[in-house]
């Protein structure tokens, strides 16, 4: 009877975790890390640089949002002959249409977006989409720079 006392308790299963065999595989991935991790080389980007144009355009045609939404297209022309500057109050709707008949054919004539900083960042991507997709080319962003 002894015997069989012996045989229940050497059977019985341990339900303890070793995790010696866990920390081994763990340092040997962190010392693996350590040693490729200066091997690698982060990817660089190479961001495009901007300066001044040789020459500013003929027409420029800038759209002013303030922080009641109202919108007002300007044209200017900075050649001598084209000193004409034309103001119009737009919306949302004809804004794209007052943007393409300024530019009167030449689909190179930037169209400069002056918006409040105060609106949302909804609005002004709305008005690049719409001038997007009446078939305006050159948008851009009007931005101050910082000291």
């Amino acid at each position: 009877m002894a015997a069989s006392l012996n045989q229940r308790r050497s059977r019985r299963t341990i339900s303890d975790i070793n995790m010696v065999p866990f920390i081994d595989v763990m340092l040997v991935l962190l010392i693996i890390f350590m040693v490729t991790a200066p091997l690698l080389s982060p990817s660089l980007i190479d961001v495009p640089s901007v300066g001044k144009a040789a020459s500013a355009p003929d027409q420029v045609i800038t759209i002013e949002i303030d922080k009641q939404l109202r919108i007002v297209v300007k044209s200017k022309g900075s050649s001598a002959d084209s000193s004409l500057q034309i103001k119009q109050n737009a919306t949302m709707d004809s804004v794209a249409k007052i943007a393409l008949r300024l530019q009167s054919g030449k689909a190179q004539t930037p169209v400069i977006i002056s918006a409040d900083k105060g609106i949302t960042y909804d609005n002004v991507v709305q008005l690049m989409d719409r001038l997007q997709r009446a078939g305006v080319q050159r948008v851009g962003l009007a931005v101050r720079q910082s000291e």
